[in-house]
């Protein structure tokens, strides 16, 4: 029974030394580790980015014949998960150190549609409504209804600024800094005449002084991306023209591109100009037509939208200075296919006019339109943009158009974006890369293009800075 005891007490001592040990052990390595280190995430979960993107495709059909299509970009639905919300309370600052000089043959189109109730009294765009299918047989298939922000938006990826409002000052500051930090020289605005909006919106004329003089602070220039407003014809064509030169034609940011001619002229795309007759566009745009604004002082640049092989002849036919693809999907249209815009570079050298390929990150709308899944093109980290951005420089074009800077509901933003999860959906996001992935991808081309431009360009196809 002594023995026992003994030992009992032996091995007590033992043990409390070695616990003594093991605790001294540790506060000697606590000390030694930087205050600013953390912990790792424990367990493994820093694996969830790839796990989630592994199970992102349960109970969909993929395409596996070509790569760019759907595979990890859809979301997932009713997750049985805790909800987390990994979001920043403020913008990270975009890099702006040894920054190149805007690129003025760059644009990108820019969104202002969007509100929250603390602007604009209620969410806009963010809350955007799932759109039926066409076919009344498949309609029920998917979901119905409209999004219910903050957590749940119109959207696959989630902005770092949040459901932002587009008329927040300081969201305006912030975007111009992203652009400006990716050495964009031109936003390209899309824009609704005073007092008309989109099926979604609100108006955002009023918007415009705003950009303007953000845009300028940043040594940036705004075009004019007109949208299919109510009835647009000729006629209110001229008037809306009129009324953005008038308005806006005197600020240092309204951009304006010389021509060889020497005139500088502004430019304006026009969104959905195929679904206008040609003939209605050439009493605009023909120096015989019954509206003609050419050789006035409402005179410009205007550049159409091309989708179809067939639309080539009805631009001309229309008057138009140019052509752009805008769509960031290769292969849904003739005019966003990579392997056309050789052929369409030919054409418009040919009849003297220009041709604007527009190139994107990506695709995905299936938070609008969860039935189209089809024209869903992966980001590949990346790779997706930099193969269009290759391939327009290929052709030597005077300018690039970049499809977007914040078109959410379509998935083609280069705006930073931030994971989020929710109990019922897992946002996309940038990672492994950094939320400001697309601004440095588009610095890096933008230089580049800058230089290779300058050994193809004639002298005179420099913008009004």
């Amino acid at each position: 029974f002594v023995i026992m005891v003994k030992f009992r007490r032996r091995t007590c001592v033992i043990l409390s030394l070695f616990i003594l040990f093991i605790f001294s052990l540790m506060m000697g390595l606590k000390m030694l580790r930087p205050n600013t280190a953390t912990f790792g995430d424990p367990l493994g979960l820093d694996l969830l980015p790839y796990l989630r993107k592994r199970t992102s495709h349960l109970g969909k059909s993929l395409d596996f014949q070509k790569s760019d299509k759907i595979n990890s970009e859809t979301n997932t639905k009713n997750l049985k998960s805790v909800e987390i919300t990994v979001t920043p309370s403020k913008a990270s600052e975009p890099y702006l150190g040894e920054q190149s000089p805007p690129n003025y043959y760059l644009h990108v189109f820019y969104y202002s549609w969007y509100g929250n109730p603390k602007f604009d009294g209620k969410y806009v765009h963010w809350n955007h409504p799932i759109l039926k299918h066409w076919d009344p047989r498949l309609y029920k298939n998917y979901p119905q209804g409209k999004h219910k922000p903050p957590d749940d938006i119109g959207s696959s990826f989630y902005p770092e600024l949040g459901s932002y409002s587009s008329r927040d000052p300081s969201v305006i500051e912030t975007h111009m800094k992203q652009i400006y930090s990716a050495s964009i020289g031109v936003l390209a605005l899309s824009w609704y005449p005073p007092y008309s909006y989109d099926d979604n919106g609100l108006p955002t004329d009023d918007l415009v002084p705003t950009i303007l003089d953000k845009a300028h602070k940043y040594n940036l220039k705004v075009a004019f991306h007109i949208e299919p407003y109510t009835s647009r014809d000729d006629e209110n064509m001229y008037k809306n023209v009129k009324y953005i030169i008038n308005t806006y034609g005197n600020h240092p940011a309204f951009y304006r591109y010389k021509t060889k001619t020497g005139k500088a002229l502004p430019m304006f795309y026009i969104y959905d100009s195929y679904i206008t007759k040609p003939e209605i566009w050439a009493n605009l745009l023909t120096p015989v037509g019954s509206h003609s604004i050419r050789n006035s002082p409402y005179d410009g640049l205007f550049i159409a939208l091309l989708v179809e092989y067939r639309h080539r002849f009805n631009i001309l036919h229309g008057g138009f200075d140019g052509i752009y693809t805008y769509f960031a999907t290769n292969g849904f249209t003739y005019g966003s296919s990579y392997e056309n815009w050789s052929s369409l570079k030919s054409f418009c050298d040919k009849y003297n006019i220009l041709f604007i390929p527009s190139v994107g990150p990506g695709y995905i709308d299936t938070s609008i339109r969860p039935w189209n899944s089809q024209n869903t093109r992966n980001r590949i980290n990346g790779k997706y943009y930099e193969n269009a951005l290759k391939a327009a420089l290929q052709i030597h074009p005077s300018l690039i158009s970049i499809t977007s800077f914040n078109e959410w509901h379509e998935g083609t933003q280069i705006e930073k974006a931030v994971p989020k999860r929710t109990s019922k959906t897992v946002y996309l996001d940038y990672r492994p890369h950094k939320p400001s992935l697309y601004l440095e991808l588009t610095r890096k081309w933008a230089e580049k293009y800058s230089k290779e431009r300058a050994t193809y360009a004639p002298d005179y196809q420099v913008p009004v800075s």
